[in-house]
């Protein structure tokens, strides 16, 4: 049986943000995005029919967490961070 955290856990790894929301979240431009992208320092998109495209919102949340663990003393910090 799925606790409440599973069930939590199970729709954020499903939920995919649209571009705006991405922007939103991160705080970045569009071609910042596709810059770091082309990189293959940010999360690619999913396909989601036509010319529409998506992220996973568990993607982009780990990609934040790794961003802000080097202000809290863990991890290396935000791919393609300037310093």
């Amino acid at each position: 049986m799925c606790g409440v955290a599973d069930n939590v856990h199970e729709e954020l790894m499903h939920t995919v943000l649209r571009l705006p929301e991405v922007k939103a979240r991160t705080g970045l431009s569009r071609s910042t995005i596709y810059f770091r992208i082309a990189q293959g320092s940010f999360p690619k998109p999913i396909s989601l029919g036509g010319r529409a495209v998506g992220w996973l919102e568990a993607e982009i949340q780990e990609w934040l967490q790794s961003c802000i663990e080097p202000w809290r003393g863990v991890g290396t910090g935000c791919p393609n961070q300037r310093r």
